[in-house]
């Protein structure tokens, strides 16, 4: 239990990290089990950038409004009932982008739902015959006994991402020690120089955005080059087209000039070729043989 002469020295380390790092962040621990709680933490804390704080909410509505920085009190609209508090060295986007990516794997209870595909591979599973065969059948595994043990024949999918974990599922999980529920710490928002951002702002696919941003650019330089609107960027390409066009129209009206005087001679020469392929062959006259006398 939390002491009364505790309160004021937590108060002061949650301003003083508030002072000392980039980012601020509030996160949802409702829903975290402990276990995999500690993974992430130790795996996204290690290198001293991040620091997080679990503690009470009126210790953190304190931290916040005491901390100079009226923005930061914001964040208050945020927390929930079992909140922590997420500092960092890094962006807002960084660091959700570190929390999405380090995930840990938990069992799954039945009505779960896995957010990706599970297979089961084939191979040994380690398991004497008996009744696990019987189990692993009602997913529709073909096993076999190689060595003493339950071998499975052939990889299987046994549950789609978006399906609910049946009962027949959560036992053979259990069975063969698969944790196929991926667990994450939840950002509810986060805090950079007096700007706030939530959660659908900060969930950016970086791939897609990517993808986006290369399209804008096509789309741009497309419109420069066909409205004529030139810009440093597309001012060499625009030379590069008006150079093929012109060629182009040289090829086409057999317009002698230097750059493609070479490619109409070896146009013409072609084209000769042929029609000389085309025009049958004229029969040699037999010469005269002279008259005898």
């Amino acid at each position: 239990m939390l002491k009364r002469e505790d309160k004021p020295k937590i108060v002061k380390e949650l301003k003083s990290l508030i002072a000392s790092h980039r980012t601020v962040g509030i996160l949802d621990m409702a829903k975290m089990p402990a276990r995999q709680f500690l993974k992430i933490k130790n795996t996204i804390t290690k290198d001293g950038s991040i620091k997080i704080k679990m503690t009470r909410k009126g210790l953190i509505a304190r931290a916040l409004s005491e901390a100079g920085k009226p923005s930061l009190e914001k964040l208050m609209e945020h927390v929930g009932n079992s909140p922590a508090m997420i500092f960092s060295n890094g962006d807002p986007f960084e660091l959700f982008s570190t929390l999405k990516k380090n995930r840990a794997t938990s069992s799954a209870k039945v009505g779960a739902v896995v957010n990706k595909d599970i297979t089961i591979p084939k191979g040994s599973t380690g398991i004497p015959p008996g009744p696990a065969i019987s189990t692993l059948g009602k997913v529709g595994l073909k096993t076999r006994v190689e060595g003493g043990k339950i071998a499975v024949i052939d990889d299987k999918i046994v549950l789609k991402a978006g399906q609910p974990v049946t009962d027949d599922l959560a036992a053979v999980f259990s069975l063969l020690k698969i944790e196929p529920v991926e667990i994450g710490i939840d950002l509810s928002a986060a805090w950079e120089n007096e700007m706030l951002y939530g959660r659908d702002v900060l969930n950016v696919d970086v791939d897609q955005y990517l993808r986006d941003i290369e399209l804008a650019v096509q789309a741009g330089v497309n419109l420069s080059l066909n409205t004529g609107y030139l810009t440093k960027l597309t001012a060499p390409l625009a030379i590069q087209l008006a150079f093929w066009r012109a060629k182009s129209l040289c090829l086409a009206a057999n317009i002698l000039e230097k750059d493609v005087i070479g490619e109409i001679l070896a146009k013409a020469v072609a084209e000769a070729k042929a029609l000389e392929a085309k025009v049958p062959a004229i029969p040699e006259t037999p010469a005269e043989q002279p008259a005898q006398s």
